[in-house]
């Protein structure tokens, strides 16, 4: 007895159960595709995130330097000490002390260094219109263009020291930025990652540093960081 033959398109037929099957087909690559995607991001932030955590733990200040100005990007008294120790060592003619509180006065900023009122008279001014680091760069980029200098040393913490050359080339790519970072603690000799307090540092300042650079990459647009008003004296 001769058997039938099955036409092959009749398996192709748009059947409920064959739409299913479909769907079902998609949906699965769907799904493989956005789970390779996401593994592949998350590798990549992770892979950045130990390049930063490495980048900040080995960070040294260079053992000599010589620049037009020096910057120092307020947040702690331990940085304003060693830009004004710079200045004294004649590393650079000026330095812009960027960031300052309103009700911070320069007497009281030159007590803290125990710096000479010459000194101050002669060579420190107070930047007192920054609220963040973007201020910081915007407030850095037009004293360093009234000064016409080439060169500057940026003073600031190890762990704000990416973002915060990012945001200084972005305002004045013209300049030469020479990196001199504050050590709290020998990051590279200790086990940082099993210290709460600087793990939560490191990812914090990760992920605004990443935030600048997708800011800066997609063309988004940034305010400019600065106080509304005069500036203070």
């Amino acid at each position: 007895m001769a058997m039938s033959r099955t036409d092959p398109d009749d398996d192709l037929t748009p059947t409920p159960r064959n739409r299913w099957f479909s769907r079902k087909g998609r949906l699965r690559r769907f799904v493989r595709a956005t789970i390779l995607i996401c593994m592949v991001i998350a590798g990549a932030v992770f892979g950045g995130f130990l390049w930063f955590a490495d980048s900040v733990a080995s960070m040294r200040p260079p053992s000599a330097t010589k620049a037009d100005g020096i910057i120092v990007l307020t947040g702690g008294y331990l940085r304003i000490d060693q830009a004004v120790g710079l200045l004294r060592d004649g590393v650079g003619k000026r330095l812009l002390i960027s960031g300052v509180n309103p009700s911070t006065t320069r007497a009281q900023i030159r007590k803290m260094t125990q710096s000479s009122a010459d000194l101050f008279a002669c060579c420190v001014d107070m930047g007192y219109q920054a609220v963040d680091t973007i201020g910081n760069a915007s407030e850095a980029a037009k004293w360093i263009k009234d000064r016409g200098y080439a060169s500057v040393v940026v003073v600031t913490n190890n762990y704000h020291m990416h973002r915060s050359l990012h945001e200084l080339r972005s305002s004045s790519p013209e300049t030469q930025f020479i990196a001199y970072p504050v050590i709290n603690s020998d990051l590279a000799r200790t086990n940082w990652f099993a210290n709460p307090d600087v793990v939560r540092t490191m990812i914090s300042e990760y992920i605004k540093f990443v935030a600048a650079a997708t800011r800066d990459l997609t063309g988004l647009g940034k305010g400019n960081g600065l106080r509304s008003g005069p500036q203070s004296n």
